[in-house]
């Protein structure tokens, strides 16, 4: 009987070791992973926060969809300042002015219109994947708009573009996940990666900034 109560006992320790390293190893892999997929993400969301922020110079709001982001990104032109040549510091030593070089014919200073992609997210950015969550085909970002009232009393326009955990994180280990999500509800945070807010004016701030 004590023999077989000692085989028991190492057979639940070993099983009990296995279980702890193998729960250490899921949660490296499923920060690891998290880690890369965020990074991507993020990168992505700065590229619609840049897409926005020009949207919003041109027409003074924000775009209330992807699909006017878009078009406004491989549709509109803005104006580009064409930079040849600068001041050297003995001519700014004896006060020329830029303007005064420019007249002189000293530098070229000339504005021509190209494309909202090409100035915003470069010449070769693909828009059509603008919405899309890297690494997932079928996810997509949340865009949504409204107007704040701000500390001085006007209003203000914000935007916030969003993807949730379950999202880009569904396929890892569920109880990681749901680990992950009780720490950040605690902590009162956006349960996935935004950039903006539509529910405090926070200056287009990604949450992982």
């Amino acid at each position: 009987m004590k023999i077989v109560l000692n085989i028991l006992m190492v057979a639940t320790i070993c099983l009990l070791t296995y279980m702890c390293v193998n729960s250490i190893k899921t949660s490296e892999d499923f920060k690891k992973l998290r880690k890369v997929r965020e990074a991507a993400i993020a990168e992505r969301l700065i590229d619609i926060r840049n897409a926005q922020i020009g949207f919003r110079n041109h027409n003074l709001t924000y775009a209330g969809s992807f699909e006017e982001l878009k078009r406004f990104l491989n549709e509109q032109k803005l104006p580009y300042l064409i930079k040849e040549g600068n001041l050297t510091d003995e001519q700014l030593r004896a006060g020329m002015t830029e303007q005064e070089a420019v007249k002189k014919g000293i530098i070229r200073r000339d504005t021509t219109w190209v494309l909202a992609k090409d100035t915003l997210l470069g010449k070769d950015y693909n828009v059509a994947i603008l919405n899309k969550v890297p690494g997932f085909e079928n996810a997509t970002f949340k865009l949504d708009t409204a107007t704040l009232p701000s500390p001085a009393g006007y209003t203000v326009a914000v935007f916030e573009a969003s993807v949730s955990y379950d999202d880009y994180l569904g396929d890892l280990d569920r109880q990681q996940l749901i680990n992950l999500k009780d720490d950040q509800k605690k902590l009162n945070r956006f349960l996935g990666l935004r950039v903006g807010s539509v529910k405090e004016i926070n200056n287009n701030a990604g949450n992982w900034e």
